[in-house]
């Protein structure tokens, strides 16, 4: 089952790889294929065109040239001179090698050719009828298929003419055959060097797929088993970019909600524990009280309310917490600001627990403030006092074995201060940065829901001060509540 599990998984990764390879050569290497493609082909097109116009602008210039020199001085002697003069021409023609000179007569046939081929043949192109109609060059030449040969050839045509009419034409021919070599060879290379660069950035886009995509893939993996509860998950980190700061980010990230599960399992135990408790003395107490009545012992009875009274207590203090707790989760959480004594708030909080810490065996010592009474503050008083008992309570609870606790509150600077410490154990030092944290209970085996002290800094917060736990010289734990004093 499970290794149908993996392969099942397996088989999703690579269809989601092949997905985003597909994807990114669409996005990426198709528009520089397109681009490439346009850039040989205009290149093609232009070198092309280089090559066939300066033959054909080479051809026109050398047929004009010799058309003029033939009708100047071989023109006005008569046909026979004409032909003689014509074979003449053909016979010490310099380049019959590559440009065929032709001598064609009214009639349309090649009456003169440095080719014998091509003598007594009628080659009917458009080039040679606009000549003889129209008396003057071929504004554009002739290119296709040779009738005879069947190659492809350019030839401009030129007339002879004799008292201004035309008895001949003149025409120069040229194969195609090594321009369109020279050309095939020019757009051959042309597309290689575009084959060569679309294949380096086919190349480089694999390469960073491998290097960016496969990874994401990964990161995409173990987000996803840790969406589905494999909370703790940790990724492998071979990065030292971006992505290496990302999957460091996830495995904080893992690690975060992982402790938070196991805080919140802890804080649901931990709830259901100390609920469980008072009510189970609660309800001891009550059915004694019932079915015995204890008239006949009052300090027993004395005992048992007494029991009744304080676990009635400790449970309204753990439903205060939860409301708050839920109020400071969806924004509800407020504070109905007025002028706050706080030396009074923290005489009220002291003058509540002083009682029941001496009952069991902690003395609870207060030191007021020098000089005059400490000016008011803005605040609210309810959630000040709610912050002072608790931490009296969080003192007793983890550092009542040293069986003393001091308060005080003093002007420093710009705000009142109010310190309150134990002389117990005090805290780990590597608990420290987490004991305000919601649920966190850390080592201690204190009962408690473990969010009041994330409630006192949620409350300290939204006063403007701050709210700080630390171990004092000397031992025990010492809390420090900075509050700014009204201007």
């Amino acid at each position: 089952m499970e290794e149908q599990v993996m392969e099942k998984e397996q088989r999703w990764k690579s269809l989601r790889l092949r997905g985003l390879r597909q994807r990114w050569i669409f996005n990426s290497i198709l528009p520089i294929g397109t681009l490439l493609v346009l850039v040989v082909t205009l290149f093609s097109a232009g070198v092309s065109n280089y090559y066939y116009g300066t033959m054909q602008k080479g051809l026109e210039t050398r047929a004009q040239a010799l058309a003029n020199s033939f009708n100047e001085y071989f023109m006005d002697n008569g046909f026979s001179s004409y032909y003689q003069k014509a074979v003449q021409s053909a016979e010490s023609f310099e380049d019959k090698n590559r440009i065929e000179l032709q001598f064609i007569g009214s009639s349309g046939r090649i009456q003169v050719s440095t080719s014998g081929l091509t003598a007594g043949t009628y080659p009917g192109t458009d080039d040679i009828l606009q000549v003889l109609q129209e008396n003057k060059m071929t504004p554009t030449p002739y290119q296709g298929r040779d009738l005879e040969t069947g190659e492809e050839i350019l030839a401009v045509s030129c007339p002879l003419t004799v008292n201004g009419r035309v008895v001949g034409v003149m025409r120069l021919v040229t194969s195609l055959r090594s321009v369109d070599q020279q050309v095939m060879f020019v757009v051959l290379a042309i597309f290689l060097i575009a084959l060569v660069c679309m294949l380096l950035v086919v190349f480089s886009n694999l390469l960073f797929i491998n290097n960016v995509v496969e990874p994401v893939a990964v990161v995409t993996e173990a987000a996803k088993r840790i969406s589905a509860g494999s909370y703790g998950t940790r990724i492998e980190n071979k990065y030292s970019d971006e992505l290496g700061e990302l999957v460091d980010n996830i495995n904080d990230m893992s690690l975060k909600i992982s402790q938070n599960e196991k805080m919140k399992s802890e804080f649901i135990s931990s709830v259901s524990h100390e609920l469980r408790t008072p009510l189970t003395a609660i309800n001891g107490w009550g059915e004694t009280i019932l079915d015995d009545g204890l008239t006949d012992d009052p300090e027993q009875l004395r005992r048992g309310i007494r029991v009744i009274v304080n676990e009635s207590r400790r449970l309204s203090t753990m439903v205060e917490e939860l409301l708050d707790f839920s109020k400071m989760e969806d924004g509800r959480f407020t504070l109905q600001i007025e002028d706050v004594d706080l030396q009074a708030e923290l005489e009220d909080a002291i003058f509540t627990y002083q009682e029941l810490f001496r009952q069991d065996g902690i003395a609870l010592e207060y030191h007021p403030g020098d000089g005059d009474l400490l000016p008011l503050i803005q605040g609210d008083s309810e959630r000040l006092k709610q912050v002072f008992c608790n931490v009296l309570d969080n003192a007793a609870k983890h550092g009542g074995a040293g069986r003393r606790i001091t308060a005080s509150v003093n002007q420093e600077g710009g705000h009142q201060v109010v310190r309150i410490r134990d002389y117990g154990p005090g805290i780990p030092e590597e608990e420290l940065p987490f004991v305000k944290q919601k649920f966190y209970k850390g080592t201690s085996r204190a009962r408690g829901s473990g969010i009041g002290l994330a409630v006192c800094d949620e409350i300290i917060g939204l006063h403007g001060g701050t709210f700080s736990i630390g171990n004092a010289d000397g031992g025990g734990a010492v809390v420090t509540i900075k509050l700014p004093v009204r201007a």
